[in-house]
């Protein structure tokens, strides 16, 4: 029954994402946060100019991020699962919530989401403020609901004053606590790799192994793993293994289009040396995995992408490249930003 309600909750969510909401205005005291936009990468969300991170905003949804008031045995928060050290991802299979339950997917990493158009697998969040009711909400994540994190908060003498700071005045509504957790994740800009520095001139240089990688990335990889972000942002199905789970059906679990059964979102690589395993439910152990079945030939499906069905239903990859591509994607990790 659990289940039943959170998977209701979560299609009344997805039903207000298509109503026009206003957003609190912010007041008082609080200096904006300029995002600087990095050489090359895309413009920011139109949401970000609704929802301008501020100083205090974003002090108050970092603290918001690390909350475990948001479960409903007060042991899980947002960090939990997104771990900075990973990439704001775990090393989990799969997400891992509120009495060690199992979710359906592998947790996604959290990481330049001011310039992305979808988040989560399936992209069914479209705007970032939307997205923190779904794992209060979620039976196997924290299963909670806005009003029991609400009352916690008023409880705790610490938050009145944080949202006055930042919103005015004391009043800890959803809106004001969605508002400032996603301002606090707009800031989390990854940009500052070795590829990043070697792109700028900044004193920085492939190795040899690294730059072979550069150009297998550009011929077998770069058609997906575009943009200065490392995806397109598209939904495809390439043929990975299929999670068992019956409540699966990737992208069309939102649309509802046939043609999208188990198409994904396309992954940023950037950090991905850190955000092991691999695949919508962790399907590969190590990035060697993911590149050894793509070469060995993928699932046949109808809706297959072409680059695969079109080339054999696989990416060729000698063991040289392999190892070539994988010192390439190293150099895409950001340990400014992993606070390593």
């Amino acid at each position: 029954m659990k289940k039943i309600l959170s998977v209701i909750f979560t299609l009344l969510l997805l039903l207000s994402c298509n109503r026009e909401e206003s957003l609190t205005p912010i007041s008082g005291d609080n200096p904006p946060l300029q995002l600087a936009v990095p050489v090359g990468f895309p413009s920011l969300s139109r949401f970000v100019a609704e929802n301008s991170p501020t100083t205090h905003g974003v002090a108050l949804g970092e603290k918001l991020f690390h909350e475990k008031k948001f479960s409903g045995n007060n042991t899980i928060s947002c960090a939990s699962c997104h771990n900075q050290s990973n990439a704001f991802a775990d090393n989990n299979i799969q997400a891992i919530g509120i009495y060690g339950r199992v979710g359906l997917r592998n947790t996604p990493s959290i990481q330049n989401m001011a310039f992305m158009e979808f988040y989560n697998w399936d992209g069914h969040i479209r705007q970032l403020e939307k997205q923190p009711l779904v794992p209060i909400i979620t039976y196997e994540e924290m299963n909670s609901s806005i009003l029991e994190v609400i009352g916690k908060l008023k409880a705790d003498p610490q938050y009145p004053v944080l949202f006055r700071k930042a919103f005015g005045d004391e009043s800890i509504t959803s809106d004001r606590i969605y508002q400032s957790i996603a301002q606090y994740e707009y800031t989390l800009i990854s940009a500052n790799s070795k590829y990043d520095k070697v792109r700028r001139s900044e004193g920085e240089t492939f190795t040899i192994s690294e730059a072979q990688g550069y150009k297998v990335f550009k011929a077998k990889c770069a058609s997906c793993h575009s943009t200065e972000l490392f995806t397109d942002q598209s939904f495809r199905n390439i043929g990975f293994p299929l999670n068992p789970s019956s409540e699966e059906a990737g992208r069309a679990r939102v649309t509802g289009v046939p043609e999208d059964y188990m198409r994904f979102r396309v992954p940023s690589l950037r950090n991905a040396a850190y955000t092991a395993p691999y695949g919508s439910f962790g399907q590969f152990p190590s990035l060697k995995a993911v590149l050894d079945y793509l070469d060995n030939g993928v699932l046949d499906a109808a809706n297959l992408d072409p680059i695969l069905k079109n080339n054999g239903n696989r990416i060729p990859l000698t063991e040289q490249e392999k190892q070539v591509l994988i010192s390439f994607i190293n150099t895409l990790s950001d340990r400014s930003f992993l606070n390593h």
